[in-house]
């Protein structure tokens, strides 16, 4: 893999990324009570021998996720499909045009009201990237303010 791939996976991550935080924003009518969460996320790619160092976002979010967290976002367009929940589990699957084309699947556990963990992995031309995300419930929020 170049050097110039490696940069260029990196930096797709790290922009589906911003865009991947971001749902937890959506499609809750403006001013519905929502959940104020630190959302830290750590990227990685195999074959790298270190993450890129870990972003952390404040995000209001509607009580209940409807939608899952990888849309349209990043240097190429992103699709989700396959919204799956089930108990406390949410999974989706995720294909971005790029540049590289991508094809991802995603899956976050809610630990608790207060907690959940997860991870979005992409396969690319150029490898694997994983997506390391785990969010903490801070307070409660007003959505769409």
């Amino acid at each position: 893999m170049t050097t110039r791939s490696i940069v260029l996976s990196q930096a797709t991550a790290a922009l589906l990324l911003s865009g991947s935080i971001s749902f937890l924003a959506a499609d809750e009518p403006a001013g519905e009570t929502g959940d104020l969460w630190e959302v830290t996320s750590r990227m990685s790619m195999e074959g790298m021998p270190m993450e890129l160092p870990a972003q952390t976002q404040r995000v209001c979010a509607p009580k209940e996720w409807t939608e899952p967290p990888a849309g349209p976002g990043g240097p190429g367009r992103c699709e989700s499909s396959d919204f799956q929940k089930a108990g406390d589990k949410v999974t989706w699957k995720v294909t971005c045009s790029g540049p590289p084309p991508s094809t991802g699947v995603g899956e976050i556990t809610r630990s608790s009201a207060e907690a959940y963990a997860g991870s979005i992995k992409f396969t690319s031309s150029d490898g694997v990237m994983t997506i390391k995300i785990n969010g903490r419930r801070l307070d409660a929020c007003t959505v769409g303010k």
